[in-house]
């Protein structure tokens, strides 16, 4: 996937949870959407950081990389399912 696509999914993804926060009445919907869609990041960072001494290792793809982003922290926690069964 080249990196404008990438770069325009990450960008839709953010300007949808930006709505969806001015809907739900938020002071800072960007604010809200952008801590959320780095949450999911920041949870993936740290599951493949801790592998070492957890045994748990994401591979960092853009599929993955979309689902934490998109997802949060539920996203990883679905990543993290699925590695389980899989």
């Amino acid at each position: 996937m080249p990196l404008w696509e990438f770069a325009l999914i990450l960008f839709g993804t953010l300007l949808v949870f930006t709505m969806l926060h001015a809907l739900s009445k938020n002071k800072r919907p960007f604010k809200r959407a952008l801590l959320s869609m780095l949450a999911g990041a920041a949870t993936l960072t740290a599951v493949n950081l801790l592998s070492p001494f957890s045994g748990v290792y994401i591979p960092v793809g853009t599929l993955s990389v979309l689902t934490s982003v998109i997802g949060g922290v539920p996203g990883v926690t679905l990543l993290l399912f699925l590695n389980l069964i899989l």
